[in-house]
């Protein structure tokens, strides 16, 4: 079953889907954050969670961290609290919420890479087309993306936080099979850069995702301390941010995978060339004054392009987060439709793109 959605300033509907989705970039405002709301129904107990539950075995709530069941616990395996719902859930919880005992797999997903789902206190249920929320979630710029026309209304979810805005009684979770690879940015000029890749000033990187993620994994409460240029740099994992000289916004997404064919989900190349029945994708750029143009040959013309948004759209159905390479009469670019940035290889000048449905 197909879903469409909205990518930063893309609009598009699809019919074989009630579902609609919309995602919020860096590029535009933030949006307060809501604080974490009381479990409640079949969620984890409070007082676990919080220090002890004098009802013990009795309680109908699951002793389990709550972190855990959201898919973002920083402490791992070093985590006091339980892991495993099998082995914690109490006698009254167990009835409750049949859908967490995922028995053996310590992530309780059913085989899949991920499942992202909603709970309003009746059992977690699967978020239909999570691919399309994933696909979002593995870029570093979106801040959070908006689920239209659901049993619930319209739902906004908080990446940085995985929590639901403005909807105290619907709690939301990623659920993961234990394998995903997770990638570290930080910003520089308004654009985030991987941990391992080259500045934009085309230095290498000192340090890579895969060593801070380890670091991150041993204890998500210390930092990561390296060095570059004669400059001593700290990652704080609990502020997310790189500290030295200036202080950049952190953040660690996970690298986007192609759920596997076969378990039920629709995978997200043949998803995203569906995404809106009727609608033509198409790729531009911004341009003098806040203005945006399309990629397309302009021959004869100051402007001449050696790409089209058609040659674009079938790089990014290949791979959402590729990288491309073109010219402009003679001069070299480079576009990172993970990151919806064109760079100018000459003089290291970006701009921002965007793919819209028209």
């Amino acid at each position: 079953m197909a879903s469409s959605h909205q990518s930063n300033e893309e609009n598009s509907s699809d019919s074989e889907s009630s579902l609609s989705y919309v995602s919020d970039s860096d590029h535009q405002s933030d949006v307060d954050l809501e604080s974490d709301n009381e479990v409640f129904g079949s969620q984890p107990c409070k007082y676990y969670n919080s220090g002890g539950c004098k009802n013990g075995q009795n309680c109908t709530y699951l002793h389990t961290c709550k972190y855990f069941l959201k898919g973002n616990c920083r402490y791992g395996s070093r985590c006091k609290r339980s892991h495993s719902v099998s082995e914690v859930a109490s006698p009254g919880a167990s009835s409750r919420a049949p859908d967490q005992s995922r028995e053996s797999n310590p992530k309780l997903t059913d085989g899949r890479y991920y499942q992202w789902q909603l709970n309003d206190g009746k059992g977690w249920k699967d978020i239909e087309n999570d691919h399309i929320i994933e696909a979002q979630y593995s870029l570093p710029h979106t801040k959070s993306m908006k689920i239209y026309n659901t049993e619930h209304g319209a739902v906004s979810i908080d990446f940085s936080r995985i929590t639901v805005y403005r909807k105290r009684r619907l709690k939301v979770r990623r659920l993961d099979d234990g394998n995903t690879e997770w990638i570290w940015y930080c910003t520089l000029r308004r654009k985030w850069i991987k941990y391992g890749d080259k500045d934009l000033k085309g230095n290498a990187s000192p340090v890579k995702s895969s060593d801070i993620e380890r670091k991150y994994q041993s204890d998500p409460t210390s930092s990561f301390i390296f060095s570059a240029g004669g400059e001593t740099f700290e990652i704080k994992f609990t502020a997310m941010q790189q500290v030295g000289k200036k202080k950049r916004r952190v953040t660690r997404r996970p690298l986007y995978r192609q759920q596997q064919a076969g378990t039920g989900a629709v995978q997200a190349a043949s998803a995203l060339q569906r995404v809106s029945l009727g609608s033509k994708p198409q790729w531009q750029f911004e341009g003098n004054r806040g203005a945006w143009y399309e990629f397309k040959h302009r021959s004869g013309t100051p402007t001449e392009c050696s790409i089209t948004s058609d040659d674009i759209e079938r790089k990014y159905q290949q791979n959402p987060r590729d990288t491309m390479t073109f010219k402009v009469n003679g001069n070299s670019y480079t576009l990172d439709l993970g990151g919806r940035i064109q760079t100018n290889l000459k003089n290291k000048h970006t701009s921002r793109i965007r793919r819209v449905l028209v």
